[in-house]
């Protein structure tokens, strides 16, 4: 992920992070990122088992109809 970034440009990275947010926000905006990717898998996760439901219910009418 961070292949092509050296210690250098990670630094400015957190740097202005710094200076945009201050101290003070940067745990409220990592606490929001970490929700939105708990929400974002929880999401990932139910449509999943909605098409792994779906595909089950597919193959279930064919055995059916063939029986």
């Amino acid at each position: 992920m961070f292949g092509s970034l050296g210690a250098t440009e990670i630094l400015l990275i957190v740097l202005a992070i710094l200076i945009l947010f201050g101290a003070k926000k940067i745990p409220e905006l990592a606490q929001g990122i970490g929700k939105g990717m708990k929400e974002f898998k929880k999401a990932v996760r139910d449509v999943e088992d909605d098409i792994k439901h779906s595909d089950d219910d597919k193959k279930k009418e064919v055995k059916d109809k063939n029986s």
